[in-house]
């Protein structure tokens, strides 16, 4: 009983004594936790205060409630708290105002300075963070990235058969001082390869310097060697990129390559995987071409077929009748090398001038047999089979880009328009003469150097590809050489039909109602230039737009033409054409097309009328203040 007693003592002696020294941990973990949390949240301020970016705090109504010492400066001493930060200030309550919808991080300038900002809208809080030092660093990176280029005398050549030697040196001379004081000017290092061909380096600093100048070195020279009766102009071709640079150097010439291509007189900046930039142009090309380049591309074609076992011709889509000439001829040069050719075809879309050549072409069962589609040629083509592209050399707008992805190892080009950017890589020949009148033009000449014995060209080939010459050359008033006239001579004496040409231009009832329409909405724009915007819901053929503003051209003080119009395929067209004073292949370039100096078109799709003719309107704003700068 009594050994009872004393333990029962015990054990609530114990449990007494436990209760305790658990209130005594329980009271010191409690001081410890205050004392933590104590620490943290001074830990937490202190943070806030020292940390190494700007915060700012707002109320709902854009009052400062509180900011944080590192923007403190910015303010330059003032009391913000509890006031507007439009009233305190406004530049950096418009940047918070214009972003105050961004989720992510975005790059500022205020006050002189570049800042990282994040604004977390549902805390009323802008974090912002001084980048100026990184970003001095990045444009110093950028501004010294290394471009190289290559400049070359166009026409130095042709030019200097006609001089002598004492004139040659002079010219040289000119040419070398005016490069090197433009060199100088803007830090370009320049190293003469040959006679015609320099090599320039520089800093990416000194490109844009020499962009925002628009390239004045190719007005310098056209103009100073103009004036000495000796007229010499450049191409330019300019690559950057972080590549190797091996790879840029290619890169320069490829884009030299595309400047001679485009007709010379002009600069090309284009980095390995970007787009093209153009500068100048501004003139039509000087002729270029030879008889011994002629005869030269013509042998290179024949050997070209004769390893061939088909050949097909494939010409732009829509084709008019300088496409069909060319496709004519192209297939007749194959007959006289013994080799079978296809022109590829669609009929779904004719014109009334194709409908009779079609027509035609039906009492010739051999050619009318040789037109196929373009899924037939696929199915014919093989791996030594050979693609003509004539009138184009864009791969995209052919009739047949199925057949040129089956063929694209095996494609030879013939083309009069200035070569773009989607010029295909490796064409086993090129022929693209900007300076000539048309591709019929082109492939004429190659006839004289065919085999006597071969068949000769018939008269409905002759016709076609006469008509082809008088449709793009409107009737021998633009872009028309000696060379052209030459073409049309051996034609007409090779069985061409006048009547039939006039036959093949003659415009049926509707189509005629449609133009004078049309030239009935004609507006003009500061005076010479003449634009037609035709209905959003009534569609017109591509051939009554460019005689519409062939017509245009007509009008006493024009400079240039436009219309802008619905398509048949429902996209918005653009025609254009150019007494020479304005360079509508730029404008339509900057719109997507191209063209040449006189002619372009383009197509844009998703859009009305309206919107392209504003569209069209901006570039030739744009246009008329860079020459207004220029001047």
């Amino acid at each position: 009983m009594l050994v009872g007693c004393v333990l029962l003592v015990m054990a609530c002696a114990g449990l007494a004594y436990t209760i305790k020294n658990l209130n005594i941990v329980e009271e010191n973990a409690n001081n410890y936790l205050t004392d933590l949390s104590y620490l943290i949240s001074r830990g937490e301020q202190e943070a806030l205060l020292e940390m190494p970016i700007g915060v700012l705090l707002l109320d709902r109504a854009k009052r400062i409630s509180w900011v944080n010492p590192y923007l403190q400066p910015y303010f330059e001493g003032k009391k913000v708290i509890q006031r507007s930060l439009e009233e305190v200030d406004p530049e950096l309550f418009d940047i918070i105002q214009n972003h105050w919808e961004k989720d992510d991080s975005f790059e500022v300038t205020w006050r002189g300075n570049q800042f990282m900002m994040l604004i977390q809208r549902h805390y009323n809080t802008v974090y912002m963070e001084n980048i100026t030092h990184y970003a001095s660093i990045e444009k110093r990176y950028l501004d010294e990235r290394v471009v190289i280029g290559e400049v070359y005398l166009d026409n130095f050549d042709e030019v200097s058969q006609s001089m002598t030697d004492q004139e040659i040196s002079n010219l040289k001379n000119y040419v070398t001082n005016q490069l090197s004081i433009w060199a100088k000017h803007y830090g370009v290092y320049l190293k003469r390869i040959d006679a015609d061909h320099f090599m320039i380096m520089m800093y990416m600093k000194a490109l844009h310097a020499i962009e925002n100048d628009k390239f004045n070195i190719l007005d310098v020279i056209r103009q100073g060697t103009s004036k000495q009766n000796f007229p010499i102009t450049l191409s330019i071709g300019i690559a950057y990129d972080d590549i190797d640079l091996n790879k840029l150097a290619d890169q320069a010439q490829s884009n030299l390559d595309l400047a001679l291509g485009r007709g010379g007189d002009q600069a090309v900046i284009k980095p390995s995987d970007g787009e093209a930039l153009f500068f100048g142009g501004k003139t039509n090309p000087m002729e270029k071409r030879t008889r011994v380049r002629a005869r030269m591309i013509t042998s290179a074609l024949q050997e070209l077929m004769k390893g061939s076992d088909k050949i097909f011709v494939d010409g732009h889509a829509h084709p008019d009748m300088d496409c069909w000439g060319a496709s004519l001829g192209i297939r007749r040069i194959a007959q006289m090398n013994g080799k079978e050719c296809y022109i590829v075809f669609d009929e779904k879309i004719v014109y009334s001038d194709i409908q009779r050549l079609l027509d035609e072409i039906d009492d010739y069962p051999a050619i009318r047999d040789s037109i196929i589609t373009s899924d037939k040629a696929v199915k014919m083509a093989t791996d030594d089979s050979l693609l003509v592209m004539v009138d184009h050399s864009n791969p995209s707008i052919g009739l047949a880009p199925n057949l040129y992805e089956r063929l694209q190892n095996r494609v030879v080009i013939i083309d009069h328009h200035r070569r773009g950017e989607d010029f295909p890589e490796n064409p086993l020949l090129a022929y693209v003469e900007p300076y000539a009148s048309s591709a019929c033009e082109l492939i004429t000449e190659m006839f004289e150097y065919q085999s006597q014995s071969a068949d000769p060209i018939n008269t409905l080939e002759a016709t076609t590809m006469l008509t082809g010459i008088v449709v793009d050359t409107q009737s021998f008033t633009v872009r028309t050489g000696t060379r052209t006239f030459d073409a049309a001579s051996y034609l007409r004496s090779s069985g061409a039909n006048v009547d039939e040409i006039a036959l093949f231009m003659k415009e049926n009832v509707n189509s005629y109602m449609a133009e004078n329409h049309l030239i009935s909405m004609v507006q003009f724009i500061d005076g010479n230039l003449a634009l037609i915007t035709a209905e959003d819901d009534k569609k017109y053929d591509s051939v009554t737009a460019a005689k519409s503003v062939d017509s245009l051209m007509k009008i006493d003080g024009v400079s240039a033409s436009f219309m802008i119009f619905r398509r048949n395929d429902g996209n918005v067209g653009i025609s254009a054409r150019s007494n020479g004073d304005v360079n509508v292949q730029l404008i339509m370039e900057a719109l997507g097309g191209g063209g040449h100096l006189n002619a372009g078109a383009t197509q844009i799709a998703d859009k009305t009328v309206d919107e392209v003719q504003e569209m069209l309107l901006g570039v030739l704003h744009k246009d008329e203040e860079a020459e207004n700068t220029n001047d």
